[in-house]
């Protein structure tokens, strides 16, 4: 197995938990690109999604598998990746043959607290009404670095960068 390089930081959450804000700032902060995962969702999935129908496993396979390429592309120097990964099975999707390589974030909080935010976001696909099944789907990752969503983007950058240091 090959050593472990740059580091890939899968950023995980529920729609509207904050990943793309707080992702972009984590990269910044550690002078790595940034990518969004929705941007690599097939057209299907994006249509499915914007009609109020949550994905599938066998939906959600491809595009897994395209974001586990981007990661190994960027495994020497490292990357901020944010997903919803919001299962065991696909965080293993995620981070096959770069384990060692992956770390871990998962942006926390309550049901209410993102409804609320979903309610003020402007222009994204993903509709309020799937934000329930996201929470039914979600298992918590057993080896993860895990925030609060309360204080601002940039204090919970300086907590995860923090909580990386002191691994």
């Amino acid at each position: 197995m090959a050593p472990a390089s740059g580091p890939i930081y899968f950023i995980m959450g529920v729609s509207g938990c904050g990943k793309s804000t707080v992702g972009k700032l984590l990269a910044e902060a550690r002078s790595l690109p940034f990518f969004d995962g929705d941007d690599f969702h097939p057209e299907a999935n994006v249509r499915k999604m914007a009609a109020g129908q949550p994905l599938n496993d066998f939906d959600r396979k491809e595009w897994l598998l395209s974001l586990n390429t981007l990661a190994k592309d960027h495994q020497l120097n490292g990357a901020v990746i944010v997903c919803s990964a919001l299962k065991a099975s696909y965080r293993r999707l995620l981070s096959s043959d770069i384990e060692d390589s992956v770390s871990w974030v998962l942006l926390d909080g309550s049901f209410q607290e993102i409804l609320n935010r979903l309610k003020k976001r402007k222009g994204h696909f993903m509709p309020i009404s799937l934000l329930e099944s996201q929470f039914e789907t979600m298992e918590l990752p057993e080896a993860a670095i895990i925030v609060s969503i309360h204080p601002p983007p940039e204090e919970i950058v300086k907590e995860i960068i923090a909580r990386i240091n002191n691994n």
